[in-house]
């Protein structure tokens, strides 16, 4: 479990609706007094930074998700969750009557009851949760949106709409997270679960409200620092191709060629704002001079770029593609700075090339096998989609 870092105020959302949600197969209606704009505040470290806590995510959550065209936006219906984790354990369910008013440290007969108590636990008295929203890759305050917050329930309803303005083309490169959170009043919020949902492969015609299973963060790659790094995936093949030169008497390898074909990346994490306009760039090292740079073109306005290009490097014996790597960088276009959004480093991640040691021989394992099958595979393609990652580009560590 995560804590949230951010202050999240109850008051930031006072826009509230009201539906009934005794079906939960009926679609969104977009009625007057429906709508609620949730509040665009918060914090860019919210999503993932945090303390561990004990508390193991259960519950579920329902929701529905529509596109309004002639608005141009993407509206998230938020309907309600059922059975979430109590987030203090010291205030144990096994004395479920306290009073309705003076519920402090007090404690009355079950012959009582009916006349000065509720029938709510200890635990949802201090229990007040709302629902927070993302469009990922964008993690900044602009693309967040949260709902009010619901006090003394483990089984909130909320019935709000949280809007993003948003066009389609872009909405279909997002990731749409939806998080629930405990709110403390003294401390840190805590983190009760999420849903994601891919939409680029969401059927946007499903308007019906739907009952999601709360799950916990899995992070499949992380930065130095110990983070989550999303910062995309590319799909990229290699080939070695030799050239051999006969004699009448012997045929003998000589230098060939390597051919990189970057083919496409996936959810690439813009460095600004919500558009990004990604172009490839890629040297094999040792090399850091102006002729051993390529690039590819650059894709406007998609975080799934389709690239198709072939970079061809030749004049490499055998014996130097174990001293290479391939250091090929994404890039955010832009007329006066170009911004940096991940890499991959293409070698045998050896740490040394040509007996010195070097920091830019730091290929991960799943980078150093595709090269290592591209050495076994003379003439042949090999293919792999591979995560992209931080690095130090290698012509400033020779600055």
């Amino acid at each position: 479990m995560m804590d949230e870092t951010d202050s999240d105020n109850a008051l930031e959302t006072n826009l509230r609706c009201r539906r009934n949600t005794s079906s939960s197969t009926s679609n969104i209606s977009l009625s007057s007094g429906m709508a609620s704009m949730s509040s665009i505040s918060g914090s860019m470290s919210s999503i993932y930074n945090g303390d561990v806590s004990d508390v193991e995510v259960q519950g579920n959550i329902q929701f529905a998700v529509n596109y309004i065209q002639k608005l141009g936006e993407f509206h998230i219906f938020v309907v309600l969750c059922r059975g979430l984790a109590v987030t203090d354990t010291r205030r144990s369910c096994s004395d479920p009557f306290v009073p309705a008013k003076k519920y402090a440290n007090q404690h009355f007969s079950e012959k009582k009851s009916h006349i000065i108590l509720s029938h709510k636990c200890k635990s949802c008295l201090f229990f007040h949760s709302y629902v927070k929203c993302y469009l990922l890759p964008d993690k900044t305050k602009l693309g967040k949106r949260k709902t009010t917050v619901k006090k003394k329930t483990l089984n909130p309803s909320y019935n709000e709409i949280l809007r993003f303005k948003v066009s389609m083309e872009v909405l279909k490169t997002q990731n749409l997270n939806i998080s629930v959170w405990h709110n403390e009043t003294f401390g840190r919020n805590s983190f009760l679960g999420q849903v994601d949902l891919d939409l680029s492969e969401w059927d946007f015609s499903n308007t019906r409200i739907n009952d999601y299973t709360l799950k916990d963060r899995v992070s499949t790659q992380t930065s130095p620092s110990g983070q989550p790094d999303s910062r995309g995936h590319m799909r990229l093949a290699l080939r070695f191709l030799p050239q051999t030169s006969h004699s009448k008497r012997t045929s003998k390898m000589e230098s060939g060629e390597v051919q990189i074909w970057v083919k496409d990346c996936k959810k690439l994490s813009p460095a600004r704002g919500l558009i990004i306009d990604p172009f490839v760039k890629c040297t094999v090292l040792p090399d850091t001079s102006r002729k051993s740079r390529q690039k590819t073109r650059v894709v406007k306005r998609t975080a799934n770029p389709m690239f198709n290009h072939t970079m061809v490097y030749d004049g490499f014996r055998p014996e130097d593609l174990r001293e290479a790597c391939v250091e090929i960088t994404v890039w955010d276009h832009d007329r006066l700075n170009n911004h940096y959004v991940g890499g991959l480093r293409l070698g045998l991640g050896t740490g040394k090339s040509y007996g010195t040691e070097v920091p830019w021989m730091d290929s991960t394992p799943s980078e150093a096998g595709l090269w290592q099958r591209m050495l076994q595979c003379d003439s042949e393609w090999v293919e792999d989609i591979l995560p992209l990652r931080m690095l130090v580009i290698a012509k400033s560590m020779h600055k």
